[in-house]
């Protein structure tokens, strides 16, 4: 079940962002950004997916990426690093406004606070890392398409979307391990090892639909 969930995941996402590109790049910048919280909220919860415990929310990290990739390749690269910046304004606003909601004190008739705690209290670190992270690859995967662009001047949009994926993520993995999970896990290059695999898997499944889209 959670296979066919996953692959209706990448669906969903591609299909989106084909929309969003269609309604222009004030849509695309907004698709980049919620992305970016849906994948800093459903982190938390951990599946098993081909045999692997892994996150739910690998997917939507690639679907923000890809939207920068699509803001980049139709509207420039300015108005991709203006959607990098704006995309972590508004998680850093979130990040602030979830751990005001927190201190709230819930009255008598409230069932909601403790889903709320588990889901908007992780660990500062966690919370710095995940931020810090995921903005800094936003940076790096424009700056790396962008030199694609120069690089493979006849090469589709595809294949650079995906060479600067497999490259982002790579880091993406690397850096969140260590910077939010080094010395919490028992093992920190088995947690990279999976967790990037999954990455790989979403980027070559992603791959066909990411062509329909530039078409």
């Amino acid at each position: 079940m959670n296979e066919f969930l996953f692959f209706l995941q990448i669906l969903l996402i591609v299909g989106f962002a084909w929309g969003a590109l269609k309604l222009g790049p004030s849509a695309l910048t907004a698709w980049v950004a919620i992305q970016a919280l849906v994948a800093n909220l459903f982190v938390l919860k951990q599946i098993t997916l081909f045999g692997l415990d892994v996150t739910a929310s690998d997917a939507f990290v690639i679907g923000s990426l890809l939207g920068l990739n699509l803001l980049q390749e139709h509207f420039g690269k300015e108005q991709a690093q203006k959607s990098s910046w704006i995309c972590f304004y508004f998680m850093a606003f979130f990040t602030v406004v979830a751990q005001l909601h927190l201190l709230y004190q819930p009255n008598v008739h409230d069932t909601a606070q403790q889903a709320f705690h588990v889901l908007l209290s992780p660990s500062p670190r966690l919370l710095i890392a995940s931020m810090s992270v995921f903005f800094i690859v936003q940076q790096v995967d424009v700056r790396f398409f962008a030199f694609l662009k120069i690089c493979l001047p006849k090469g589709s949009f595809a294949l650079r979307t995906g060479l600067a994926l497999v490259v982002s993520q790579l880091l993406d993995t690397v850096l969140f391990s260590f910077a939010g999970l080094y010395g919490i896990v028992g093992s920190i290059f088995d947690i990279i090892l999976v967790s990037y695999a999954i990455k790989l898997i979403v980027i070559f499944c992603s791959a066909p639909l990411v062509r329909m889209v530039k078409a």
